[in-house]
């Protein structure tokens, strides 16, 4: 088997070369509307070149007031010196390239825990392995979702290593990744609690709301391999998007292709060897009153190069009610059951909007 042969066959079968469920390049027909990028609602979908300009953090001087500075203008931060072995970065990516590298087969066969496998979308419920409903003709294998160029891991902080049935191969190279994970997710939870007393900190929360409004044991990890693709210009890996967390950690490789939104142009955001990326969600934004911003960003594709990036995210106490002048009193349980239901019925995330109070009348 040769070498592309190895990296086709580690493909879900919509993104392999040649398939006509989805139009990578190679076919042409029987693409389902639903696997067409839409049109980027914001302006200034040209990324600008200055990536540099976003702002760095040094995890070892932060202070409330430069922080909040950060959080109130940006949303998103570089985070450096923040104590995490190089070492065990460099790991983490090797042995997901080599997880990635297994056949599609394989993949779709493991254990549903402490790990879930999934692509074609982010949303795990509306990811390719929850829908297996065909759309269009010629025995086109398309999901009823919208498509993005990915595939992943889920993995929750909360499980331990199970066992993992398959060969002795497959299950050390399995228990070995998990491990890495679960030390990289240590690390993660540990930046999360400081990063958001300091935020904490700056917005005057009171310490019963500062003690609720971040859970640990809420935390999970995406580790991410967004697909090359032909069309990469037509293609997203993830579309653009705030996530629902109230912090989000983001490691990537030296690929790039992550953006984000600031200032009314999409920014590249430039890998750089050992930094972290830090970006605040919904949960975020709606806790500070909007005070702090939950950035929008999207991930693009490359037509050569797959690209991996590894995240973490943690969220509120799931009954823990969020309450401030601009929202309605909400629980994360509640916005994800509206998320859901928007997801299913519209298709996008709706978010915030859901719980704004409209004071126009």
């Amino acid at each position: 088997m040769t070498a592309s042969d190895n990296t086709e066959s580690s493909y879900p079968p919509l993104f392999r070369p040649n398939h006509g469920g989805a139009d990578n390049g190679e076919q042409h027909h029987h693409t389902p509307k639903s696997a067409r990028p839409e049109p980027d609602p914001n302006p200034g979908s040209d990324s600008d070149s200055e990536s540099d300009s976003l702002p760095v953090i040094d995890f070892r001087d932060t202070s409330p007031s430069n922080l909040g500075r950060v959080c109130r203008e940006w949303g998103v931060f570089r985070l450096v010196n923040h104590g995490i072995p190089a070492a065990l970065l460099s790991g983490l990516h090797e042995y997901a390239d080599k997880v990635f590298s297994l056949s599609f087969e394989t993949k779709r066969a493991f254990p549903t825990s402490p790990m879930l496998y999934f692509w074609g979308s982010p949303a795990l419920s509306m990811s390719a392995n929850a829908h297996q409903q065909t759309v269009g003709g010629g025995g086109a294998n398309c999901v009823q979702t919208n498509i993005n160029w990915l595939e992943g891991f889920n993995v929750p902080l909360n499980k331990t290593s199970s066992d993992f049935q398959m060969s002795d191969s497959e299950e050390a190279l399995l228990q070995s990744f998990r491990s890495l994970l679960e030390e990289y997710g240590a690390h993660q939870t540990r930046l999360a609690k400081s990063l958001f007393k300091t935020m904490a900190e700056d917005l005057n929360f009171p310490p019963n709301k500062s003690k609720s409004y971040l859970s640990p044991p809420t935390g999970f990890l995406r580790v991410y391999r967004y697909l090359r693709c032909h069309l990469a210009e037509q293609r997203w890996g993830i579309n653009s998007h705030t996530d629902s967390s109230v912090i989000s950690i983001i490691h990537q490789d030296q690929i790039g292709g992550l953006q984000i939104f600031n200032n009314n142009k999409w920014l590249d955001v430039k890998p750089i060897r050992d930094s972290l990326i830090v970006n605040l969600g919904d949960m975020m934004q709606a806790m500070s009153d909007d005070i702090y911003t939950s950035v929008t960003h999207r991930v693009k594709v490359h037509v050569e190069k797959e690209r991996i990036s590894i995240g973490y995210f943690v969220f509120p106490d799931e009954d823990a009610v969020i309450e401030s002048l601009n929202y309605e009193p909400f629980s994360y349980a509640d916005f994800q059951a509206k998320k859901e239901i928007d997801l299913k019925t519209v298709g996008i995330k709706i978010g915030l909007p859901r719980f704004r109070i409209d004071r126009s009348v």
